[in-house]
């Protein structure tokens, strides 16, 4: 808490006028130049090598293809995404379990694990003898669209509950408890009421996750088999300007559409059934039933998302009883390598977070009130999804060209940074703009009449009201940071925990120090979100 004085010399400098406009333009400014002109001006560089695909009848016709496969698998699993994420945040902020910190930590694993680890890891799960397979003596699943479909429905999942728990967690239930106090059943409250204010954040839920699958490489060049989509078709023809710029400007462009829709639309959207069928809803509503859709939201979360992730990390156990583990603990050979990268990582993502949510935070509010007027403020608020539609690989690539043909003094470290600020950005200003415009506007200017300044609406109002989605933005920046892998291996040489372990996959590593390299970097993560969790929530959060 900041002491009264500061508060209050705060206070009066965010009701200056030029204050509060420098702070946003420089927010603005800050994005253009970061996050979303380097990697198009690095495709615009670039773009004459588009003739190569023009030229070439086959190759564009592979290309549309792989772009139409892009955009069917990205809708159809964000739609399952929000159908199966949704109950799961429900049960973590609804429930009374005391280990429902664990749960809800436990369901960013697949955000912890790298990208391209991940996609092994399922294939072992999925395909390999040692996998699920082994109990029917086949693969179970094959690599290809099925296989694909999983994987980005396990890395995705993660983005929804994300969003959903801090929405959720920012409600306040008098607003559900007041339409059943009137006679309401739960499902009736919930639908009629709950839903509809939260509208924001399911529609923020679905875009990231879309943009998310739109984006993977990495891990689905594991899995995909003969199956191929836009940022598999760009990595087939890797170091082929060509491809690149023709396929990211194409999602760029149909992408943008589809959020430009999703803008307008998604807030005029209504409940489509506004019927109220009390007896039917209340037997919905039962504990018999409520039991159940939470049996079945864990099952799916163990059996699809959880342990399909965890597969690549079992072999550590191997390591426990084995030579391997004290080598690691000591730092022996590769292992120094190892804790070097870990410890970049961690920096990285700490570095990345912090910087994302200063310059995000402007942003969302300018986003969320329209700040800039209507038609600037829904620019804005397609422009940042860009960073996450581009490839990863492209993205990399793209911001590659820029940077280093532009500015070549700059030291590795900062090329890093700035690679995972334009991919980590999007996740905390969508999640904080959408947790804003569940904010009644009449709460803020009652404020103000009552005295307060623009400073002290933020910390009164609007910081109470949104800090779980602040802390669920701030976890998806700090996991996909620390999990990237496609972009981090074409901006940088240098070698974080990711590279490290896709370099230890690609030269047949043991099974026992890949799985045990990757149990460390999960089990870090996942203590230090758990006690990020416990600290800022506290006791009354569940």
């Amino acid at each position: 808490m900041l002491k009264p004085k500061i508060a209050k010399a705060l206070d009066k400098l965010s009701s200056k006028t030029a204050i509060k406009n420098t702070i946003y333009t420089v927010s603005i400014i800050i994005f253009f130049a970061l996050i979303l002109l380097p990697p198009i001006l690095g495709i615009i560089i670039k773009w004459g090598s588009i003739e190569d695909v023009l030229n070439q009848p086959k190759l564009m016709s592979e290309a549309f293809n792989a772009i139409a496969a892009s955009f069917a698998v990205a809708f159809f699993v964000s739609f399952i995404d929000v159908v199966a994420g949704v109950p799961m945040a429900w049960m973590i902020t609804r429930g009374k379990s005391k280990w429902l910190s664990v749960l809800d930590t436990l369901s960013d694993i697949p955000f912890i694990v790298p990208t391209a680890t991940l996609g092994y890891s399922l294939l072992l799960f999925w395909n390999e003898p040692g996998g699920l397979s082994s109990l029917f003596g086949a693969s179970f699943v094959s690599p290809g669209w099925l296989l694909v479909i999983l994987l980005h429905f396990t890395f995705s999942f993660p983005v929804v509950v994300r969003v959903m728990v801090g929405a959720l967690l920012d409600y306040k239930l008098e607003y559900e408890q007041a339409a059943r106090t009137l006679g309401a059943a739960p499902l009736t409250a919930d639908r009629t009421v709950t839903f509809p204010i939260l509208k924001h954040s399911l529609i923020a839920s679905f875009t990231l996750a879309f943009a998310r699958s739109l984006s993977e490489t990495g891990a689905t060049m594991m899995v995909a088999g003969a199956f191929v989509h836009g940022p598999i078709f760009i990595n087939k023809h890797i170091g082929e300007a060509g491809p690149l710029v023709f396929v990211s400007a194409i999602l760029i462009a149909l992408s943008g559409l589809v959020f430009v829709t999703i803008r307008l639309l998604g807030p005029r959207l209504k409940m489509p059934v506004r019927k109220v069928w009390p007896v039917v809803e209340r037997k919905l509503s039962s504990s018999t039933i409520a039991s159940s859709r939470n049996g079945l939201t864990l099952l799916i979360f163990f059996v699809i998302v959880l342990v399909p992730s965890l597969f690549v990390a079992v072999p550590a156990f191997e390591a426990i009883f084995t030579g391997v583990l004290p080598e690691a603990l000591g730092g022996v050979g590769v292992w120094g390598d190892y804790w070097r990268s870990i410890s970049l990582s961690y920096f990285v993502g700490i570095v990345v977070t912090l910087l994302n949510v200063a310059i995000g935070l402007p942003m969302a509010i300018i986003i969320a009130r329209r700040k800039i007027g209507n038609g600037p403020s829904a620019v804005l608020d397609v422009l940042v999804n860009i960073p996450i539609i581009v490839p990863s690989v492209a993205l990399g690539a793209s911001l590659a060209i820029f940077w280093k043909e532009n500015f070549a003094f700059m030291p590795e470290i900062w090329l890093l940074i700035f690679a995972h600020l334009s991919i980590t950005y999007p996740y905390f200003v969508r999640s904080m703009s959408a947790a804003v415009e569940r904010i009644s506007m009449e709460l803020e200017e009652a404020g103000r009449t009552l005295g307060a300044k623009p400073l002290g609406v933020f910390r009164t109002i609007i910081f109470p009201l949104t800090k779980y989605s602040m802390l669920s933005g701030a976890i998806m920046m700090f996991t996909r940071s620390v999990s990237e892998t496609g972009a981090t291996l074409v901006v940088s040489n240098l070698v974080t925990a990711p590279v490290l372990l896709v370099n230890w996959v690609k030269s047949g590593a043991p099974t026992a120090t890949l799985g045990l390299g990757c149990g460390f970097l999960i089990l870090f993560s996942f203590i230090i979100l758990l006690v990020l969790r416990l600290v800022v929530k506290g006791r009354e959060a569940y």
